[in-house]
């Protein structure tokens, strides 16, 4: 984009082609008063504080709208100027009447923080007492431009403070510049909020209340807020003493975070502005659930069980025992179960201490539930199982098609770029058995019959083969595999196609060219696709799409599995898998696995280790005596969790690292305290590849320590005190990094900033933003012929249902973090059973009544939700609430290649409770 350059205030600046004088000026670094301007917004020139006089000009135009033009000449601030923004801010104050008590008083000076005011103004209007007090931009408006008074009689309004989850909302300090409006449409793309304009008397912003509007509580409308109308009531009064930079702990966007800190207590939590991979954007968890650091429930010492009852342990005591038990298990009767919550650093050591210390590839994580599908299908199709594209590249994309996710509840951020790409004229299709919120916007809804994504997405490839719609050039170029697939599609139907996924064959067509014709177009997906028996398959019918029609190698088109949890993608890259080493090298290969031994100092055991799923069944038989389970829940996450209970109880010895005390940790025979992100340095790697900086933000609670750390000293109490003597995560990346090609040039000095993009093999490479630029990883893009198979457990007579299970906004995973903030339960606290209310009005079941439903293996209680996002035939729940453990109901039996269990499918029947 080219640059022009314009005179400010007597400096000289140089800003992109179509910047406004407003973007200028504060380029400058002068200061124009512009309450209803907030650079996320379109200017609307409201408040017309930020007049300006440019030479030539007759007039003085707002800068805020004003294009910057070559060689202007601005000036921001003469006594002309700031004389007619006194008249402007004294009419505003006078027709929204906002107490000025915190404006003009001449003795707020000799006011000491929360003291009763000197001139005796009443709480809801003595300055102390705002909670936006020297934060305000309305007061720094009313310095800068001298206004010492105004002329007009001000009468408070005494509205009512409207109490929500989290925040308030205080209209009486509302002076109706709309930005929280405008935020709420034009920046997250809601549009909940409203105004109630009635200058001089009650003026307020509607709905009356959000929660029973469509809120998602993002809190982008509190941050944007110049007064205190909006004020989250954690950071009333409280400024912080210091602000670090570091990373969310929640889903896989890996949102940057600035955590403001008092006294060693959270106070303040912001989206960390002008960067990647969010921009200052977060979602309700990001924003307003980190409180489950400072919960009274972490665990903040050793605990031994004895007696049958877990009681504290001093940590020379708990390591001692732990490292004289876990010497009597080396070898393949033992298992460690990583973790996607953990840095990097603490799974590389991890999977070290598995193959080094405890000499097995037993060792895994939660991935296996989740995206092994993704990297044995993508591996094998294109050489890489991760995400091709950037999260800011969807933006840009010319048709977006969105399978197996929920985006907006799960990724909330990324599906803001869903949501920019609509705005700039991109074409959605959304294939989903649910209506979930991105189907507002969506060109085209495909609501297939659970599992049945393989038959939907190859009559899509059939389609488009049928109408030429293919990129011939790259399908010769750069792919093989064609001829194969090309035959295999001619055997399909559109009527099988339309029977057996339930979709009308007109919406199939019309999908199907809108993706071919995107150019470019980008194939976004979650766990709606790959927790199932034939999930590889799901992923090789999505990777044919791409190939066949271009779709990869190129900015905004590729293929870009969404990960659920923070560190999915980094708990993978660091080889916590039982088949491979860090960097995806595989344990079968001898040249590989010599370089590892050479590096680590002794010999390591080259067969393949167990899935979490084999490891439970191991367990269970007897094989599997000892395990060690490193910030995972498999209790409440895992399938069948029934039979993990019973799995664990078979175990002679079993350690749990955590920072509470989970329902899997209270069946440890040892549990060690950890520490929560924000309580250490290391790094997290992103969906999109991002490799970040996490930052030590508050000292360890209690007698905790990083999960690093207490492997570094275990490994050394075990007699390996050579290999594991880090003083600091740093070290343990530099090792990864020698070790790990895609992670060769990655070092905490080159993470400053937006972080770096694997792969980036050496100290001079900036990364990758997209893979396959000209080249396949593997060399040619593979095309994997599929054929479809059904679910493994379809309905019948007796489980009559479907049901499906997912994630819900305002909760996360098994709920151990989110479940300690408060609000969040207020949003969402119990497990609910959605269903259709077609399906409610047969078995009599009304909207809030307690039933049951009950699959093969187990049976649960929950309230029913009767909703139109769940089709005939089809019950959802979440796995947030272990007093209502859904999968007890769900299905372990395996995907043969992936070894990923059917999770998104099983049969049920839902009925009523008699006699309660």
């Amino acid at each position: 984009m080219s640059a022009i350059k314009l005179r400010i205030d007597d400096h000289v600046v140089e800003v992109p082609k179509g910047s406004t004088i407003l973007d200028a000026a504060r380029k400058a670094g002068s200061y124009v008063p512009a309450l209803c301007d907030h650079p996320d917004l379109k200017p609307v020139g409201s408040c017309k504080l930020c007049i300006v006089s440019v030479e030539g000009l007759d007039h003085y135009p707002m800068a805020c709208n004003t294009p910057a033009k070559e060689g202007m000449v601005v000036q921001t601030k003469t006594e002309e100027l700031q004389e007619m923004r006194r008249h402007t801010l004294e009419m505003l104050l006078a027709l929204t009447n906002h107490p000025t008590s915190c404006l003009f008083c001449d003795r707020k000076n000799d006011c000491s923080d929360l003291r009763e005011c000197m001139r005796k103004f009443p709480v809801t209007v003595g300055c102390k007492y705002c909670p936006k007090n020297e934060e305000c931009e309305l007061q720094q408006a009313v310095r800068f431009v001298g206004l010492e008074n105004i002329r007009y009689q001000i009468s408070f309004k005494n509205r009512p403070v409207l109490r929500e989850p989290f925040f308030d909302r205080n209209y009486n300090l509302c002076i109706m510049c709309s930005r929280c409006v405008r935020a709420c449409q034009e920046v997250r793309g809601e549009g909940v909020l409203s105004n109630n304009p009635d200058f001089h008397r009650m003026h307020w912003i509607g709905p009356e209340s959000l929660q029973d509007s469509d809120c998602k509580f993002c809190g982008t409308c509190v941050d944007i807020c110049p007064t205190g109308a909006l004020y989250a009531r954690s950071e009333k009064w409280q400024k912080p003493e210091r602000t670090v930079s570091t990373v969310c702990p929640y889903c896989g966007v890996g949102c940057r975070i600035e955590v403001g800190v008092l006294d060693n207590r959270l106070v303040k939590v912001r989206g960390k502005r002008d960067c990647l991979p969010n921009g200052g954007q977060l979602c309700v968890k990001g924003r307003f659930g980190l409180g489950f650091v400072e919960s009274p429930e972490r665990l903040t010492a050793p605990l031994i069980r004895k007696n049958d009852k877990l009681v504290p342990a001093t940590w020379e005591e708990a390591l001692d025992f732990v490292a004289g038990k876990l010497n009597g298990y080396k070898g393949d009767s033992f298992a460690f179960l990583s973790s996607a919550k953990c840095s990097n650093e603490e799974n590389y050591l991890a999977q070290k201490f598995a193959r080094l210390v405890m000499q097995t590839n037993n060792v895994d994580h939660c991935a296996r539930l989740c995206h092994a599908s993704t990297v044995s299908a993508l591996a094998l199709a294109f050489g890489s199982g991760a995400m091709t594209n950037s999260i800011s590249e969807i933006a840009d994309a010319g048709c977006i098609f969105i399978i197996g996710s929920n985006t907006s509840e799960q990724h909330p951020v990324i599906a803001l770029k869903i949501k920019e790409a609509k705005k700039k004229g991109a074409k959605i299709i959304v294939a989903n058995p649910r209506w979930i919120d991105l189907c507002k916007i969506a060109d085209v809804w495909l609501r297939q019959t659970p599992g049945t994504d393989v038959p939907l997405v190859l009559e899509m490839c059939r389609i488009i083969l049928e109408e030429k719609l293919m990129d011939e050039d790259f399908i010769s170029q750069r792919t093989e595999g064609f001829e194969e697939f090309k035959a295999s599609l001619l055997k399909l139907s559109a009527s099988d196609a339309a029977r057996i996924t339930g979709v009308k064959s007109e919406l199939l067509r019309d999908a199907a060219r809108l993706y071919a014709r995107g150019n470019p177009s980008s194939i976004i997906y979650s766990m709606g696709i790959t927790q199932h028996s034939h999930g590889v398959d799901n992923i090789f019918s999505l990777a044919n799409l791409a190939l066949m029609t271009g779709n990869l190698g190129r900015p905004s088109a590729g293929i870009n599995p969404l990960r659920g949890q923070n560190n999915v993608q980094g708990s993978c890259d660091m080889g916590a898998l039982p088949n491979l080493l860090p960097a995806y090298q595989a344990v079968t290969n001898p040249d590989l696995l010599k370089k590892f031994e050479l590096a680590w100092g002794a010999a390591l055991p080259d067969k393949p280790g167990l899935t979490v799923v084999e490891l439970m069944n191991a367990a269970y038989d007897g094989k599997i005596r000892a395990m060690y389970i490193m910030g995972e829940n498999p209790v409440v996450s895992d399938p069948d969790c029934s039979h993990v209970v019973e799995a664990l109880k078979a175990l002679e010895f079993l350690v749990v690292q955590d920072i509470f005390l989970s329902e899997t940790a209270a069946l440890a025979d040892v549990v060690l305290p950890a520490t929560t992100s924000l309580e250490k340095d290391g790094t997290f790697t992103n969906t999109e590849r991002r490799v970040q900086r996490i930052r030590k933000v508050l000292p360890p609670i209690g007698e905790s320590m990083p999960d690093w750390m207490i492997l570094d000293a275990l490994a050394a109490r075990m007699g390996w005190e050579s290999q594991f003597s880090y003083g600091h995560p740093s070290e343990i990346m530099s090792e990864a990094a020698m070790l790990a090609p895609s992670y060769g040039g990655i070092s905490y000095e080159r993470l400053e900033g937006d972080g770096l993009q694997w792969p980036c093999p050496n100290i001079e490479h900036p990364g990758t933003g997209y893979l396959h630029k000209g080249r396949f990883t593997r060399g040619l893009g593979k095309f994997n012929v599929v054929d479809y198979r059904p679910s493994m457990e379809l309905p019948d007579e007796e489980y009559p249902f479907i049901l499906t299970t997912g994630r819900v906004l305002c909760q996360y995973h098994t709920g151990t973090m989110t479940r300690k903030v408060g609000d969040l339960n207020i949003l969402r606290g119990e497990e609910l059973v959605e269903m259709n209310p077609q399906d409610a009005i047969t078995l009599s079941i009304e909207d809030g009544e307690l039933i049951e439903v009950a699959s093969r293996r187990g049976k649960v209680k929950a309230k029913a939700k009767t909703t139109e996002k769940s089709p005939v035939g089809v019950v959802f729940m979440t796995f947030h609430f272990s007093e209502t453990p859904t999968n007890v109901l769900t299905n372990a039996a395996l995907d043969p290649v992936a070894k990923i269990p059917e999770f998104k499918v099983c049969a049920v029947k839902v009925s009523k409770i008699r006699g309660e």
